[in-house]
Formats: structure tokens, C-alpha cells, sequence
């Protein structure tokens, strides 16, 4: 049964009265004409939001390290909270926990996810019987729930950029490079519509040099072009250390040590010169920007009106899930450059007028490049049928048209407007809540209070 939507957004434009037509595999073909036997869908439809970065089992901490300890306070020291948490966590308790985030995912309009996943191995770093079983939690959860996964699971080998053995808390999510390869094989025999299988390197502190020319050459033995992510620049410690130890900053030695391309996506990469920002626009990779959580840590402002202008890619993630809203992503995105720029409107692009539809489109494209996913809610052949109707009857988007629509919904308070949401052509949240929410919140509740009593 065809869809009807009565304004359909496009990264193109808006259309008005388009048909939809979803085929078996989850594709989306829009006809611009209105079908008589369509079921409505409802009055502003827009493409699902891709989150290119996730760590899962960081949503049940949210809120746990907000202390002061020192009062230096800084990544480094929730870094270590973090271990504390992340050492209690097993693969039925990562299953739970990802299940109920992914259903918050879904119920605020983001219709996939890139798993940036390095919690690989028992607390004292032993392999499970099988060295797939947390990545495994993680694909149930995504299939119970409905989620689009891009699964990247992390290469971690080393301490810091002096290649340090890694510490007693970080034993659990180490590899070697064949292990790692060994598992990044065995999951890819598990790739569907819904399922795509990446790398990530965790960190150049954490790959050593000739580990990561190692991994990347091995890559086109496994048969595909894999997306592949990396954690970089996020800390000016790390650009301190870097620079110190391999006698350039990350993202200027990452470009100059790896073909970076379209593959790529850079996580972070907070702190950039002007060399930089430029080079990394140039090499057509993405940048995974978490405005929410690097906030949170107090990681730094990246420089987007200068990446912009150079034509940089970007997309969005929520990385610790100390918020889980595409729409706060966008709008503190927009903020925090309006903070630093004292003006207004700065991620307007060209040929746009309005600031929402801007971080909406570019997010969107982004996103779809990261999470090696088809464009969502488009109108060229192979499109994702991973749609979001928002709530029209809401105050924040009464009187509201085609014009100001977005606007509205990203800059108009905190509520996520989100009434449903199809996934490859199939409901998955109904009126404001996922259809299998209930569950999987009483099983998530019995999860992290048994974690709060270990």
C-alpha cells in the first residue's frame, strides 16, 4: 500500500501531495502525484536523521559524573568514570542498553546509527567463548528495535602515542590486528538492508602507526570498501601529545600517513588550523560532529564556518547520549558558532535561506555518506523509505508551513515533534513512542538497577 504525504521534504525541496511507494527491500520511490488508494501519512513528512556516532552503553551513565573531582575536571577525569561504568557491563546488559537507547533514537527522528563499538571482551580483557558476543548484543538490539546499524567495531591496541601497554581498565576492548580482522570478517557474514559492517580505529593514540597502514591495506581483502571512522583531535591534550611525539597535529599527520577519501569519517576533530580545516575539506571525508556530548566534556567549539566555506562534509552523532535528539544536536551545533562569532545565522548555506533547512540537509547528506546508507527520503532511485512525520497539532509548530516548518522544529524548544516514523517502509514508532517500547523499557529498568547494585 503507497503512502501519501501532503509536503514531502527533500534535500531538493519540498514536494506537495507525493505518493510513496515502498518496495521489499526498503527503497523509497516518490511519485509527485497524489495516489487515490495512498494511506495519509500526515501533513510535514521528512527524511529519518542517520546518528554517525553512537557508544551505546554510555546512555545508561548519563548524568553519573556531573561531580566535581578535581576541580581540573575535564575529559580525562570523566574518562575514568566512564572505565568504571563501562567494567560492569556484560553482553545482555549492553543488549538492553542499546535496545532502549535505540528505541529513543528512533522516537526522536533518527532512523539510523554508526556503533562506534570497542567494548569487545570480558572485564579482565579474556575473549568471550565467542569474540563476536558483545557486537552481537548490539545487531539484537538494532534488529528488535528497527534501527538502521552501521556496526564499526574499534581497533584498540595502545595507551598513547608512546605506545604504552593499554591500562587494567581498557584490557576488555584491545586487539591485534589479525583478531580485529578476524572479527570484522565474521561479522560482515551478517550484513542485510539493515545491517552494515565498518571499522573504526579508536584513536591515533591508540593505533599505532604502522597498525593502522596495516589494517587499511587489508581492507580490500575483505571485499567491500568499508566505511571506516577514527576518533582525532578532540582533546588539545591529544593535540599537544601528538605533535610532541609524532611531530604533527592529528589531522595534518592523519592526512599525510593514509588516504583519507569519502570512506573517512573523523570524529570529532574539535581542534583544526587553517591547514587543516582545509586539507580535511579536500579529501572529501566526513566529519562526525557531537555538539551535545563535546559540550559535555568540555571539549571544545569546531571551526564550522570556515569548514563550510571550504566546502567541508559533516554529519551528526550523540556519541555519550547525554542527550539523544537530532534536533539538539542541530540547534547547539548553530549556537555554539553564534557564541563564538557573537552573530547570527552562521550555518546557513548557499543557496538557502533558512538555518534549519541548511543543518538539516547537510546533516542528512552527511550522514548518509558516513553510515554507508542510501540518502533517506529523497527522490533518486535507491533512496531509504526511513521517514519522519511530525506532529502537526503541536503549539511549537501551529500556523507553521512549507517555509518555516524546519525552522520551527529545530529552534523552537526541546520537545522532539516527532509523531511517527517508518524505517525502510516499516512503523517502528507510533505516536510519540515506539511500538515495542513498554518492554523494552521494563527490561532496561531491571538492567541498570542491578548495575547501580554492583
Amino acid at each position: 500500500m503507497p503512502f501519501l504525504a501532503e509536503h514531502l521534504w527533500t534535500p531538493q525541496g519540498w514536494i506537495d501531495g507525493a505518493t510513496l511507494h515502498v518496495d521489499a527491500g526498503g527503497a523509497l520511490a516518490v511519485d509527485p502525484a497524489p495516489g487515490v488508494t495512498a494511506v495519509r501519512l500526515g501533513r510535514f513528512v521528512v527524511p529519518g536523521m542517520p546518528n554517525i556516532h553512537s557508544h551505546a552503553f554510555q546512555r545508561a551513565m548519563a548524568g553519573l559524573a556531573e561531580r566535581q573531582g578535581d576541580p581540573r575536571d575535564s575529559f580525562w577525569t570523566w574518562r575514568e568514570v566512564m572505565y568504571g561504568f563501562a567494567a560492569r557491563v556484560g553482553p545482555e546488559q549492553l543488549r538492553d542498553i542499546a535496545a532502549q537507547l535505540y528505541a529513543e533514537m528512533l522516537a526522536a527522528g533518527y532512523t539510523a546509527v554508526c556503533e562506534f563499538h570497542y567494548l569487545h571482551h570480558a572485564p579482565d580483557g579474556r575473549p568471550y567463548a565467542d569474540p563476536a558476543e558483545m557486537s552481537l548484543a548490539l545487531v539484537e538490539a538494532a534488529r528488535e528495535t528497527g534501527i538502521g546499524l552501521t556496526l564499526l567495531p574499534v581497533l584498540y591496541m595502545t595507551g598513547g602515542f608512546d605506545g604504552r601497554p593499554l591500562a587494567e581498565r581498557q584490557r576488555r576492548f584491545g586487539h591485534d590486528v589479525d583478531a580485529f580482522l578476524r572479527l570484522v570478517q565474521r561479522l560482515r557474514l551478517l550484513e542485510d538492508d539493515q545491517l552494515r559492517i565498518g571499522i573504526a580505529l579508536h584513536s591515533l593514540r591508540a593505533v599505532p602507526g604502522p597498525a593502522l597502514a596495516e589494517v587499511i591495506a587489508a581492507l580490500p581483502g575483505l571485499g567491500a570498501a568499508l566505511p571506516v571512522h577514527i576518533h582525532i583531535a578532540e582533546q588539545q591534550a591529544e593535540v599537544d601529545e601528538c605533535l610532541a611525539l609524532r611531530g604533527a597535529r592529528p589531522v595534518q599527520w592523519l592526512l599525510e600517513h593514509a588516504q583519507v577519501d569519502a570512506r573517512w569519517t573523523l570524529v570529532h576533530a574539535t581542534h583544526l588550523d587553517g591547514g587543516e580545516v582545509q586539507a580535511l575539506a579536500a579529501s572529501d571525508a566526513t566529519v562526525a560532529l557531537c555538539p551535545t556530548t563535546e559540550a559535555n566534556l568540555g571539549d571544545g567549539l569546531f571551526p564550522l564556518r570556515d569548514y563550510l566555506d571550504a566546502g567541508g562534509r559533516w554529519g551528526i552523532g550523540s556519541d555519550s547520549h547525554v542527550s539523544v535528539s537530532p534536533v539538539e544536536e542541530l540547534r547547539w551545533l548553530e549556537y555554539g558558532q553564534r557564541l563564538r562569532a557573537q552573530r547570527r545565522n552562521i550555518a546557513v548555506a548557499t543557496g538557502r535561506a533558512s538555518v534549519g533547512e541548511s543543518l538539516f540537509a547537510a546533516a542528512l547528506a552527511g550522514g548518509a555518506r558516513a553510515s554507508e546508507r542510501p540518502l533517506a527520503g529523497g527522490t533518486d532511485a535507491g533512496t531509504r523509505a526511513d521517514l519522519v512525520v511530525l506532529d502537526d497539532t503541536a503549539a511549537e509548530l501551529a500556523a507553521r508551513d512549507t517555509g518555516n516548518v524546519l525552522d520551527s522544529w529545530v529552534f523552537s524548544g526541546n520537545r522532539p515533534l516527532v509523531r511517527d516514523v517508518l524505517v525502510g517502509g516499516r512503523q517502528v514508532v507510533a505516536d510519540g513512542h515506539h511500538v515495542d517500547g513498554e518492554a523494552i523499557l521494563a527490561r532496561y529498568r531491571r538492567t541498570v538497577e542491578r548495575l547501580a547494585g554492583d
